[in-house]
């Protein structure tokens, strides 16, 4: 760091201050482990020459108890410097719910996802901001693509990719019986302009008037936005604003973001490893949870946890359940490193 060319170069000057400073981080911790090893060892010699004392051995055994939980302590956070932390963790997100198998009751299913994420959200103080939707007659979401804005947003709600099964009695269904329907989820980090180019030239833009709800001019002008990227095969809608101009920045918005995570699942294809350190592929035609309303449970397959807590869970109360994720994954990273 002290050498004139890496001084003049102020990008590579601050990468290094910010390797520095995690390996300062790490020898901190390690010297750390280091002394309150010795002076466990040291406690357990008094404790072997003092065996005839009670009250000073009680003494000895106390802080002997005390310094192995911290020993402990300070080893699973030297455990985390071995896990490679995740770049897009702490970006904002786009997230689409989309209805499956189930009709009606799938898109009333999307709707309660969308109210639980939003309730989830609010606990950390993230924005969430619908991007388009398309509702159905009775309060249900056919499709609804919301951004989530807050530092940390990915890492919250990076589990949830994939599909969700619900089996419940349809307040429409008159003799009691119980249905199975399935949502797909996909959450997107959002993509920098500087980490996806985007050839406009590949692009098909489509102007149209909006339908549903939407106010009093949705019927009236072209607001609606469709983008096609040629490439690719992505096609991203967005109607839900009135203004043409702030339909289309969102449409790109949602656009970028999909790129970006074609992106990553091709290079992920690439690297085997890679995947198997992962819970779960992420891919949206993978069952990752089922949620029985007749036994108040929540499943998470990925991992074999039942959460007796239906409605908790369904309020936005996924605590509990993204802390196993976060542990699996961590566990699965961590036999990877070894």
């Amino acid at each position: 760091m002290v050498d004139p060319k890496v001084i003049k170069d102020i990008a590579l000057y601050r990468k290094m201050a910010k390797e520095r400073a995690s390996l300062c981080e790490r020898i901190k911790k390690f010297q750390e482990i280091e002394k309150v090893g010795k002076e466990i060892a040291r406690l357990e010699i008094m404790a072997e020459e003092a065996k005839e004392e009670k009250e000073f051995l009680e003494l000895v055994d106390s802080e002997l108890e005390s310094l192995r939980k911290k020993y402990e302590d300070i080893y699973g956070e030297l455990e985390e410097f071995l896990i490679e932390k995740d770049p897009r963790g702490s970006k904002d997100i786009i997230v689409e719910i989309r209805a499956g198998t189930g009709g009606e009751e799938a898109a009333l299913f999307v709707a309660d996802l969308y109210r639980m994420y939003t309730h989830y959200a609010d606990k950390f103080g993230f924005k969430v901001e619908i991007i388009n939707s398309n509702p159905t007659p009775i309060g249900g979401f056919k499709e609804i693509i919301f951004s989530v804005e807050g530092v940390g947003a990915f890492s919250r709600f990076k589990f949830e990719s994939g599909v969700h099964r619900v089996q419940r009695v349809p307040s429409t269904e008159a003799s009691g019986r119980i249905h199975t329907s399935a949502v797909s989820v996909a959450v997107f980090p959002e993509a920098e302009e500087t980490e996806i180019e985007i050839n406009l030239q590949e692009l098909k833009i489509d102007v149209y008037r909006s339908t549903g709800a939407g106010g009093q001019s949705v019927n009236t002008t072209d607001s609606a936005v469709r983008i096609t990227h040629m490439p690719s095969g992505i096609v991203v809608t967005c109607q839900d604003e009135r203004s043409q101009i702030k339909n289309k920045a969102k449409a790109f918005k949602v656009l970028r973001a999909r790129l970006l995570d074609k992106a990553q699942k091709d290079k992920e294809s690439k690297i085997k490893q890679e995947r198997r350190m992962q819970i779960g592929s992420g891919d949206r035609s993978e069952k990752i949870r089922t949620y029985n309303f007749p036994d108040r449970r929540v499943t998470d397959h990925r991992i074999g946890i039942t959460l007796y807590k239906i409605e908790q869970i369904l309020e936005g109360e996924l605590d509990e359940l993204i802390a196993h994720l976060a542990e699996a994954e961590k566990k699965l990273k961590l036999n990877n490193a070894e």
